[in-house]
């Protein structure tokens, strides 16, 4: 049986465990939407994961969506980015950047000149962002014109470059929880006439145009993309046809050849269960037609729980989210069955040190 704590490759990318860190908002990047010192420790200090997945990164300022998260589209970002991955790799650790646009899921006070937000359709979302102001609704978007896409794509690419000069070990498109590339993929937002509407085919048009791009620029073995069939965040609603759309997306990610797929299995951060859907058959489905990639899976997963997915065969690697934050040292603390650190969620948005990289580890406590 394979085990949760031996290394493996992902794609290129060689990794002492099949522990990852997902990917976190933490809103402590400083003005220009630049990481700052803080993050190089935080990051350092969890880079005993197999895998880091860094918190969601803009590709554009237009791709923003709340309140000091980081970007990875200018040379002042990836001058400040190159001290996280040196502080990870010099921990022995690998780290990837999670490339995000978040479509309607913004407000106009965080976009360039105060414009309104773009997305698949002109319908806004029923929920919340976070601005200087605090949590607000999202603005009405605009619908992007079909014209505009190949700068979309074109930021995508420009941004998977800029990881690269940073130092990552390689970049995952964000393409779950209702953001942009959801919102084009799901009909149940998704109006759109042309040729990036309608059918499944349209719909994942823009998906496949960027993993192509990101692929083109860093190379398959480096990509990775994250998937969320049947999440209900940020108001995306549910497809009408989760099944048949995301074989499709699967069949044409896996004739990529990627480094891996991420799978959120139900609500993102919550119920597993909130629509029947066969996460199993994806998998198979994925592996069949690349043998090579990595099935990343997340959503709830507990200790007993991530060894027994391993081992059985249904994921290459498995996803902790919430319990990185309050735990760096994650990795040891499962392999030895230690309890875990509670979490504050008080500091887990904005703020400072507390709650971003003041939490003990075990050897913290044993010394204490």
């Amino acid at each position: 049986m394979t085990s949760l704590f031996e290394p493996t490759r992902i794609g290129d990318i060689a990794v002492a465990n099949r522990i990852v860190m997902a990917p976190l908002t933490r809103n402590r990047a400083a003005a220009r939407q630049v990481p700052g010192e803080l993050a190089v420790t935080y990051y350092a200090q969890r880079a005993s994961a197999g895998l880091v997945v860094t918190e969601a990164s803009q590709i554009s300022a237009e791709a923003q969506g709340y309140l000091d998260t980081p970007g990875i589209y200018s040379a002042e970002q990836v001058a400040a980015w190159k001290k996280v991955t040196g502080a990870v790799h010099a921990q022995g650790g690998k780290i990837v950047i999670q490339l995000w646009h978040v479509g309607r899921v913004s407000h106009v006070s965080l976009q360039p000149g105060g414009i309104a937000p773009v997305s698949s359709s002109a319908r806004r979302a029923n929920s919340k962002t976070f601005t200087r102001d605090g949590f607000v609704d999202v603005s009405e978007p605009r619908a992007l014109r079909s014209e505009e896409l190949p700068r979309i794509v074109a930021d995508y690419r420009h941004a998977a470059r800029c990881a690269m000069d940073a130092g990552f070990d390689g970049v995952e498109v964000h393409a779950a929880n209702g953001y942009l590339i959801d919102q084009f993929l799901r009909d149940s937002l998704n109006d759109r006439t042309d040729a990036y509407g309608g059918s499944i085919a349209n719909r994942a048009r823009l998906l496949m145009e960027v993993m192509q791009a990101v692929i083109d620029e860093v190379g398959a073995a480096r990509t990775g993309v994250r998937l969320s069939p049947v999440t209900p965040s940020n108001d995306i609603g549910q497809d009408s046809d989760p099944r048949a759309l995301f074989e499709h997306v699967i069949d044409r990610i896996a004739a990529l050849k990627p480094a891996f797929v991420h799978v959120v299995e139900g609500q993102t951060g919550g119920a597993r269960d909130i629509v029947a859907f066969d996460f199993e058959a994806l998998r198979q489905r994925f592996k069949q037609a690349h043998p090579q990639g990595a099935w990343m899976v997340n959503n709830g997963y507990h200790r007993q729980m991530a060894i027994d997915v391993v081992a059985s065969g249904r994921a290459d690697l498995v996803a902790f989210g919430r319990p990185f934050i309050s735990n760096p040292d994650l990795v040891q603390r499962l392999r030895v069955d230690a309890p875990l650190n509670a979490l504050v969620p008080a500091t887990l948005y904005g703020g400072g040190a507390e709650g971003y990289v003041d939490y003990p580890s075990l050897a913290d406590t044993a010394t204490a």
